[in-house]
């Protein structure tokens, strides 16, 4: 995999980013402080171990860089409803739309310009909607995942694995 050596360094920024957004500065100045590291620190999991959601749960697809300049939320702030159909798209379906896992126009152009067929589409469905209602997640070729909850007029980058 030709990203593998970009994993950990996102991986680092994506725990920066979140002890700076929930626990301040204070948090990460009294890790950085730190010279010795403690016993979890250097702990990783073993090529092909089960993930953490237990044996046979495929794990989240890797957390893709986001270069967008878009804000950004993390995967576990979505609504339950945009959360399932990210696990439906991991999973490669089944849809409940047939306009899911279509190709998406990108004509408002927020989304970084890409080749016609780059994005895809998926519906998130809205509780007490009688029809697909606004909320979409478009997916790019290289993992990018985006959020929007106004049919297309903002997106959000959705940072997965969080």
């Amino acid at each position: 995999m030709r990203n593998r050596p970009l994993l950990p360094l996102l991986l680092a920024a994506l725990v920066v980013l979140a002890l700076v957004a929930f626990g301040g500065s204070g948090v990460l100045g009294q890790l950085t402080e730190s010279t010795t590291p403690d016993a979890t620190s250097s702990a990783t999991a073993a090529p092909g171990a089960a993930s953490p959601s237990g044996p046979g749960v495929p794990a989240p697809a890797p957390a893709a860089n986001n270069t967008s300049g878009l804000p950004a939320i993390l995967e576990s702030e979505l609504p339950a409803e945009a959360r399932r159909i990210l696990e439906l798209i991991r999973a490669g379906g089944p849809y409940q739309y047939s306009q899911d896992d279509q190709v998406f126009g990108n004509f408002e152009r927020i989304l970084p310009r890409r080749d016609r067929g780059y994005y895809r589409e998926y519906t998130v469905p809205t509780p007490g909607e009688s029809d697909r209602g606004a909320r979409r997640i478009v997916a790019g070729d290289n993992g990018e995942k985006y959020y929007t909850d106004d049919h297309y007029e903002s997106f959000t980058f959705i940072a997965e694995g969080s």
